[in-house]
């Protein structure tokens, strides 16, 4: 071990301590996210089931729908970082050595790193200016800066992540989970 990794030794089961934080914040930030749509599907259902027997549905049904894309969104971001799930685009480098290869994924993952970092910064600005606003949804009155706060989670922990991927997991070329 060398370099950043020496900074964070492995623990029992191989991992760094900061590998299990990182893994264990992603997976709860992901189930927060089903935990969301999973709330919301519930709801809707209800909605749905109370305008057919002739009640009224869920006032606000569609903004709760709205919302919960945009906080479940943020909040997937975490795990698809850690797990590379995002689109790559691999049909000029199969050719290429291994090494080569994973020195490409590498500087990818940096540039991810900072999109992350940027669009974390952008967004923590936009909530600043949305909160001074007090814009609000039209039935349900939910201040709309709230939409932002799970955005700036899951960029946030995603740029640790990406970080993370960089400079300290370097031998795992798919990401701590083994994916």
């Amino acid at each position: 071990m060398s370099g950043w990794s020496s900074l964070w030794p492995a623990q029992q089961g191989g991992h760094s301590p900061l590998h299990t934080w990182l893994l264990r914040l992603a997976t709860l930030s992901g189930a927060a996210g089903g935990a969301v749509i999973l709330t919301v599907a519930l709801i809707v259902t209800v909605s749905v089931i109370m305008r057919n027997v002739g009640l009224r549905g869920v006032t606000g049904d569609f903004e709760l729908v709205q919302m919960s894309c945009v906080y479940a969104a943020g909040l997937f971001l975490p795990l698809c970082q850690l797990n590379k799930g995002h689109v790559m685009v691999d049909l000029f480098t199969n050719w290429l050595p291994e090494k080569i290869v994973a020195r490409i994924d590498r500087f990818w993952t940096f540039a991810f790193a900072l999109a992350w970092a940027c669009l974390f910064l952008l967004m923590f600005r936009g909530l600043e200016e949305i909160r001074a606003y007090d814009d609000r949804s039209m039935l349900l009155k939910i201040p709309m800066w709230w939409a932002f706060i799970p955005a700036i989670i899951g960029t946030g922990l995603s740029s640790l992540i990406a970080l993370a991927q960089t400079f300290l997991w370097r031998d795992d070329i798919a990401g701590p989970t083994g994916r």
